[in-house]
């Protein structure tokens, strides 16, 4: 690397405080998830478990500031932004409920749910890996319009959504913490002394928490006995190998199969969803460096320990626009492996309000939406709501699953018709919502195509989204042979009728 850009700036401290909260909100999530329901023992989770998660994403994270650094030396600019990094979100839940769970529950044995996650990840790395070398080529013949658009769809949804109920159950501090971040954000507020907006937001958010506890105001939730108890997880630990556990691992193969191919695929679309935003903000890096990043950093945390994946974040233009550059990235690694391999995550888990973090999230979720219409053309504005759509179902179908399993049931013991009868069409939020990622991908090109009076284009994404659907790639609920053929001879007869529509005489497009 060259001498010519510098690796902390002024901005980067904001950015900081951006990114290294929201990776600490998830952090602390997956603890949390770790912790009390699948209840991994401390001493694994704290000694072993974390320190590999630490370890992960310290080095994704040095690994995109170093990109960023032979970017910026390479092109000579000092306004390049790194690729922000962290644990997949999605994966997060997917792991932990879908995988580790019903495991454990079977085998009445935690550390058999956390091999499973490990087997399962490990599976999801090495598709990521083969997606590393297609990705380039879809990127390549995929409107920018279907990429940010699906992108936007997960930042309202899984990203956005769930915070902003957050907020609203604890609001005094989630509102004080949420308009501090608006105001520094969007509004340009610059507080005494330069405090990055990001840190007065959580400060003031624990204040209040606290206050709350001393005078018995209800909110809050704070515990000082957990405070206590969780000083005693505070040590040193680094990441051993784990490969006997992955193996172990791997006596759940069938199971695990299923959802860990088509969360291979989602992860190198994600990935390339969020190249393509950073070279909207201006950074064009390569998608397929980034994903074989992506995958060999996953694959060695799994290796170590760590059930969840290492992933590119959504955000890079939101980071760009309070001045994070590279600096931002590396603090963020080094911050992430002292809280890891030195115990405190569990200590900060019991002293600040989660609510006073994730208005941090709201507001990428804000920035990244907003992008999908901004840097694309106006006239496809269409086509980015059509990408949306999925995400809205497979989140409300979350909701509705949620739901009922909290009433001790499914929808298939109440009934898909009695759902129905009032307004829940639950069939076809399952159906659409499947694959929410890649589904985006096909409607948004779909829309594109016929917009930009190419109909031919159009029935090539008709095709294959039939193909992708028959396998159960989308439209599904496990990989497999004739999943959905009704849905795949749907999209079939979609393509014939563009094809048709090439034939025919077009209006002009509209400007």
């Amino acid at each position: 690397m060259g001498s010519k850009t510098p690796f902390w700036v002024a901005g980067d401290l904001n950015a900081f405080f951006g990114l290294g909260t929201n990776v600490l909100v998830n952090l602390l999530v997956l603890t949390g998830l770790l912790k009390y329901v699948i209840k991994i023992p401390d001493a694994v989770l704290f000694g072993h478990i974390l320190p590999a998660v630490g370890l992960m994403l310290f080095l994704g994270n040095i690994y995109y500031a170093w990109m960023a650094k032979k970017l910026s030396d390479k092109t000579g600019r000092d306004d390049v932004t790194a690729l922000p990094s962290g644990p997949s979100v999605p994966h997060m839940f997917i792991v932990v409920f879908v995988i580790m769970l019903p495991i454990t529950i079977l085998t009445k044995d935690p550390i058999k749910g956390w091999e499973a996650g490990l087997a399962w990840v490990f599976i999801e790395g090495l598709v990521l890996f083969a997606g590393a070398f297609i990705a380039p080529t879809i990127r390549r013949l995929t409107p920018r319009a279907a990429l940010l658009g699906t992108l936007a769809g997960i930042s309202i949804t899984f990203i956005s959504l769930r915070p902003a109920m957050e907020i609203f159950e604890t609001p005094i501090i989630g509102l004080v913490s949420l308009v501090i971040i608006l105001g520094a954000w969007f509004g340009g507020v610059k507080f005494p002394g330069n405090l990055p907006g990001g840190l007065v937001a959580i400060a003031v958010g624990t204040i209040l928490a606290w206050l709350s506890f001393a005078f018995g105001w209800g909110f809050g939730g704070m515990n000082p006995d957990s405070v206590q108890n969780s000083l005693g997880n505070i040590g040193f630990s680094i990441p051993l190998p784990a490969f006997g556990h992955v193996f172990s691992g791997f006596e759940f193969l069938a199971f695990i199969i299923v959802t860990a191919i088509p969360f291979g695929v989602y992860d190198f679309i994600e990935a390339m969803d969020n190249v393509e935003s950073a070279s909207a903000a201006g950074d064009e890096y390569s998608v397929k460096e980034t994903l074989i990043a992506e995958g060999g950093i996953s694959l060695v945390g799994t290796l170590l320990g760590s059930p969840f994946a290492n992933a590119v974040y959504i955000g890079h233009p939101g980071w760009k626009s309070i001045g994070g550059k590279i600096g931002y990235s590396i603090a963020t690694g080094v911050m992430v492996l002292l809280l890891t391999w030195l115990g405190i995550v569990s200590l900060l888990l019991d002293i600040i309000p989660v609510v006073a973090i994730i208005p941090i999230l709201l507001y990428i979720g804000a920035l990244i939406g907003a992008q999908a219409f901004q840097a694309t053309p106006a006239n496809h504005a269409p086509a980015v709501v059509f990408a949306i759509v999925p995400h809205l179902a497979a989140w409300a179908k979350t909701l509705i699953d949620g739901s009922l399993g909290a009433a001790g049931t499914n929808a298939a013991a109440v009934g898909l018709d009695k759902l129905a009868q009032n307004g829940v069409l639950y069939k076809g939020l399952e159906t659409l919502g499947s694959g929410a990622i890649i589904t985006g991908l096909i409607f948004g090109g779909i829309v594109v195509m016929l917009i930009d009076r190419k109909p031919n284009g159009a029935g090539m994404f008709c095709l294959i989204g039939a193909v992708l659907a028959f396998f159960g790639f989308i439209h599904g609920p496990e990989v497999g042979w004739a999943v959905s053929p009704m849905v795949a001879l749907s999209y079939v007869i979609m393509a014939v009728i563009c094809f048709g529509f090439s034939r025919m005489e077009l209006e002009p497009e509209k400007s």
